[in-house]
């Protein structure tokens, strides 16, 4: 009897700790800092109306987390011209800029609601070249496939946006339209 009793105070104690955990570990002050550029996790897209083009009907959008310097990040190609596939004009400045500008989107929650806006990053490739660029955006981490968003899915939490400029900088072809980068706050 002793030794069941043990065992199922046991099991009790890892089933509290097991509901417990995850609910501290939210609430955590830091968990900023134990964050990467890792998804969290993925919701599949609400609206009907995405373009079918670069596979976005079978894009899943990941919830958005915070940037911890340097870490592995996904460099995407974007304009951010008037006429470029970028939507609408820059969230920060309410302006378009010229595909030779070395601007960037950032994903929602490196975003910060726009308190990276106008200030600089630096963007490093694997080929060692880095270059200095200017937020102007948010890449939308939660919302996606409307007019808004030029019918595209959301971002996910792991995209650093780029003009043409800032791809050229880099040394990179922008017909592979993604590679692994880092980046970091100026």
């Amino acid at each position: 009897m002793a030794t069941t009793s043990t065992a199922t105070r046991l099991s009790y104690a890892l089933l509290a700790l097991a509901t417990i955990l995850p609910l501290s570990l939210a609430t955590f002050p830091h968990r900023a800092l134990l964050q990467t550029c890792r998804p969290k996790g993925s919701i599949r897209g609400k609206s009907g109306s995405c373009n079918p083009e670069n596979d976005s009907l079978r894009h899943l959008r990941v919830l958005p987390g915070r940037h911890q310097s340097g870490h592995p990040c996904t460099l995407t190609l974007n304009s951010f011209a008037g006429n470029g596939d970028g939507g609408g004009a820059s969230s920060c400045t309410g302006t378009f800029f010229d595909d030779g500008e070395k601007v960037v989107a950032l994903s929602t929650g490196w975003f910060d609601g726009g308190s990276r806006c106008q200030k600089s990053v630096v963007i490093r490739a694997g080929n060692g070249r880095s270059v200095t660029a200017m937020v102007v955006d948010e890449c939308d981490s939660l919302h996606g496939c409307d007019g808004e968003h030029n019918f595209e899915p959301p971002c996910a939490n792991n995209i650093v946006d780029g003009s043409p400029a800032v791809w050229k900088a880099l040394g990179l072809n922008t017909d592979d339209g993604e590679v692994p980068i880092t980046w970091s706050d100026v």
